[in-house]
């Protein structure tokens, strides 16, 4: 879960902006970032980039910021980064209170191995659930060990963590097991088909 205590960050109020004042942030090896949400007014800040580059590691992350020594609550909205060096350029935080809830995107990691001879077809790799903003699900483990062939998981038979709904279409589906052989079948088909082609010639030829 992302619990935001785990997440406690000294923050300072900044005044300048524009790309000069950015640059001139990540130089000392800190971040810009704007806090908004609520009905209050935007807050722009400076966040320390060792702490949140581990941070961000995860996604959905809930921040404790200490802001003048004031605590905000703060999700982790949008991250922007340089598309070559993937430095962090810039931060979006929406404000949050505990016991709220938000909507979040959670990714789905399958585990353990189908059965032999079958092929594992992930459709979907992320739901949208509502979750409380301090307990937001890391991710949504679904196990495929020993599932033979027609298996089918579908978004409403997910087991959701305590808190959570789903937000995303019930019918959508996330998985599914299907034969291995019928595919290589299909393919076996095809090569003997151009195989006789020539032999189909040579009689039409006599």
């Amino acid at each position: 879960m992302a619990e935001a205590p785990s997440n406690h960050l000294k923050t300072e109020a900044r005044e300048s902006f524009g790309k000069g004042a950015a640059r001139k942030i990540r130089a000392v090896g800190k971040i810009p970032a704007v806090i908004y949400g609520h009905g209050t007014e935007p807050q722009h800040v400076t966040l320390p980039g060792h702490e949140v580059g581990l941070i961000l590691r995860k996604s959905n992350q809930v921040l404790e910021l200490d802001i003048d020594g004031k605590t905000q609550l703060a999700l982790v909205k949008d991250v922007q980064k340089d598309p070559v060096r993937q430095i962090i350029e810039h931060i979006d935080l929406i404000v949050v209170r505990k016991g709220e809830k938000v909507t979040v995107d959670v990714t789905i990691h399958l585990e353990g191995e189908a059965a032999p001879g079958t092929l594992v077809n992930q459709d979907s790799n992320s739901v949208s659930l509502e979750a409380e903003a301090t307990h937001i699900p890391e991710s949504i483990v679904v196990s495929i060990e020993g599932k033979e062939a027609g298996f089918q998981l579908f978004a409403k038979d997910l087991e959701l963590p305590t808190g959570s709904s789903l937000i995303t279409d019930e019918d959508v589906l996330i998985v599914a097991v299907s034969t291995a052989s019928e595919q290589d079948l299909g393919e076996d088909d095809a090569a003997e088909a151009e195989g006789d082609a020539p032999a189909d010639e040579e009689a039409a030829a006599e």
